[in-house]
């Protein structure tokens, strides 16, 4: 039975990560996957839906050619191939990861892994069952969709997250159930590719956890595209009809039926406890969730767990810290996931990007604060790009300290780091608004709205 310093249960981006990092601090790894290297974030996640929002964004500039002056001839849309180009960029990923982990020297046991005891992994594979030991065991199993217990979720033709992208033709229509980051990624992006979507969620907003003013402002935006949104609404049941897929729906306008070629069960996801024995092992949950301390350590003596498996934040980027901070404190050194500042970005059109606190939490904590506001509509470079639509918007408080950003416009995804290095360093809006900004540039969107906490914009009347 071979003998390793660390032992790693999932691939994802925590797992595959604390792996390289393990290594590079010169300790012997094993890490075991089931699938695919990169886990639910490069194959069914992160990676696909971005190739696809991006076949969507240049089939909106190629209808939108004209208002730049751009006249072109007959335009068609080949899904079949959109959908063979988001697998062959998921390939070429999950390739480069396998060669990272070839040149650090990490073994990868490809097959379904189990703890059966602290110290012992035993794996599953198509030539056999493989023992290994290790002296640290980190649990990055992920997550999986959750379903919720709807009557008729079982009919051919209501998919998950996972499978829809596993589909190589669109649907006539898609009823997408969750008005959250996922649903609203895969509601624009279709809806871009000239399929006709509904949105239901239970809630009475979308994108329930943002600061309130993005969903209020984005709602409108989603039904001037065509996609009808019903909140307040609860799917009661699933049937199968004879023109397709039959949605019972009830809201304070009563009872409602909605009918669609496919459904989208985007309800958001729970913690993947597959393999791990958590009972077994003593191993601490907190709401169906691994419970660890600031180094990513559990109630068990030697086992750590990262990413989705821990609840939370439950994002690729956050997974790959913890992933990290795991690693390290393996090897000895002082670290831990303090998670002060935590970005989020969400590939609607058009971008949403968050960190930190929002108004209204602010609000019920009774804190004082300042609020500047800042639109896209005012800067030179989202007018010249034919972006106009959204706002920056900063939170502080009483000394100008930021506290937290809301970003709903274009490249808002990139644009965010400006403000996550605020939020994680303590910066004053006055340090960002005198930090001098390439012109003309969507960033001056930030110096503005940062300008405007402290004194005021100056290309707002």
């Amino acid at each position: 039975m071979q003998q390793y310093q660390v032992g790693i249960l999932g691939g994802g981006p925590g797992g595959y990560v604390c792996a390289l990092r393990a290594a590079q601090l010169g300790l012997s790894v094993v890490l075991v996957e089931g699938e695919k290297l990169g886990g639910t974030c490069l194959n069914k996640g992160c990676i696909p839906t971005k190739t696809l929002v991006r076949s969507a964004e240049l089939w909106r500039s190629i209808k939108e050619a004209e208002e730049f002056g751009i006249e072109l001839g007959e335009r068609t849309l080949n899904y079949p191939r959109i959908w063979a180009r988001k697998n062959q960029v998921v390939s070429s990923l999950v390739s480069g990861i396998e060669q990272l982990m070839k040149a650090q020297k990490v073994t990868v046991l490809k097959g379904w892994g189990e703890i059966t005891s602290p110290k012992e992994i035993q794996v599953r594979t198509d030539s056999g069952v493989i023992k290994v030991q290790v002296d640290n065991l980190i649990l990055a199993t992920g997550s999986v969709p959750a379903k919720l217990p709807i009557p008729g979720i079982e009919l051919p033709g209501v998919v998950t997250s996972d499978e829809i992208l596993e589909h190589e033709t669109l649907p006539e229509s898609l009823v997408v159930i969750g008005g959250g980051v996922i649903g609203l990624e895969f509601a624009t992006i279709y809806q871009e590719f000239g399929v006709k979507v509904k949105v239901v969620e239970v809630l009475p907003t979308l994108l329930a956890n943002l600061d309130e003013e993005i969903p209020k402002r984005l709602t409108p935006l989603l039904k001037r595209k065509g996609i009808e949104v019903l909140t307040r609404t609860k799917v009661k049941e699933i049937r199968q009809g004879d023109n397709g897929l039959v949605l019972i729906v009830e809201n304070d306008k009563g009872i409602a039926q909605l009918t669609t070629q496919q459904v989208l069960l985007a309800t958001g996801r729970k913690p993947n406890l597959k393999g791990i024995n958590a009972d077994t092992l003593g191993i601490e949950l907190e709401r169906g969730a691994i419970k660890v301390d600031p180094h990513q350590q559990t109630s068990v003596p030697g086992i750590y767990a990262i990413g989705d498996v821990v609840g939370g934040a439950m994002l690729a980027h956050v997974a790959s810290m913890q992933g990290i901070v795991a690693a390290e404190h393996i090897a000895g050194r002082q670290v831990s996931m303090e998670g002060k500042a935590i970005p989020s970005a969400i590939f609607t059109h058009p971008e949403i990007a968050t960190v930190g606190v929002t108004e209204q939490a602010l609000k019920a904590a009774g804190k004082p604060y300042k609020v500047s506001k800042f639109p896209f509509s005012a800067n030179g470079k989202a007018l010249a790009l034919g972006e106009s639509v959204g706002l920056v918007k900063l939170l502080a408080d009483e000394q100008g300290v930021v506290l937290g950003a809301s970003i709903m416009g274009p490249q808002a995804s990139s644009l965010i780091q400006e403000c996550v290095l605020a939020v994680e360093k303590g910066l004053k809006a006055e340090e960002l608004a005198t930090t001098i900004h390439a012109h003309p540039t969507l960033p001056e969107a930030i110096m503005e709205a940062a300008h405007g906490i402290y004194a005021k914009p100056f290309h707002l009347a």
